[in-house]
């Protein structure tokens, strides 16, 4: 009789064994499946696109004009309440013609976009690291208009520059909001942010000679 049930307990335990390898590989199977999802979502090339760069001079100072077009998902996303933090990258670089071209200086902004569709709040917020302003909109249209543009950025004047060619790059970054903690310890391989984009704009001559 016991060694019966002894048969019976061992039999019992290797069905509980083998449930519980299915159950792990139907878990595993499953978070591969939400990682290569979030993975085809995120490298998208074609989430937003950048208007301009625009360079003008005046009276010595330089000023870029520059614009983010987002796609109507993160639009909706934005529309649902989901929070957006886009970074913004204005840089100007020297044209060199046997070397790579050379960082001269650059000013980061972080927008911040956010809408409440219950209450029928619109806030946005832009950051440079040491000025932080909050505005609060009638519309979702006026918001995204203000905390997708930047009009008539001062970057320097050009009297700091050396003659040469210089042109002005763009860089956008929307970060990814954050995913539960058991995806993320099996996806440290996909990238912090929801898309990246750059653009250049035409190639200029400015500077004095020194």
């Amino acid at each position: 009789m016991s060694s019966l049930k002894c048969q019976k307990l061992n039999m019992n335990s290797d069905k509980i064994i083998v449930k519980c390898k299915k159950n792990s590989k139907l878990l595993i199977f499953r978070l591969f499946l939400i990682i290569c999802s979030l993975f085809l979502s995120y490298s998208s090339s074609k989430c937003a696109e950048i208007t301009g760069p625009e360079v003008k001079v005046q009276n010595n100072e330089m000023y870029v004009t520059t614009a983010l077009t987002l796609e109507e998902k993160h639009l909706q996303e934005l529309k649902n309440g989901i929070k957006k933090e886009l970074r913004f990258y204005i840089d100007l670089f020297r044209v060199w013609s046997y070397w790579p071209d050379e960082f001269v200086l650059g000013k980061f902004f972080v927008r911040t976009i956010k809408c409440d569709p219950v209450k029928g709040e619109y806030i946005a917020t832009s950051s440079d690291g040491s000025v932080l302003t909050e505005k609060r909109f009638k519309s979702f249209e006026s918001m995204i208009k203000w905390a997708l543009s930047i009009n008539e950025l001062r970057l320097l004047n050009i009297r700091e520059l050396d003659q040469a060619t210089y042109f002005v790059r763009i860089t956008v970054e929307s970060k990814i909001r954050k995913l539960p903690p058991v995806i993320g310890y099996f996806i440290v391989f996909l990238s912090e942010n929801e898309f990246r984009i750059t653009k250049d704009s035409s190639s200029f001559s400015l500077g004095t000679v020194k």
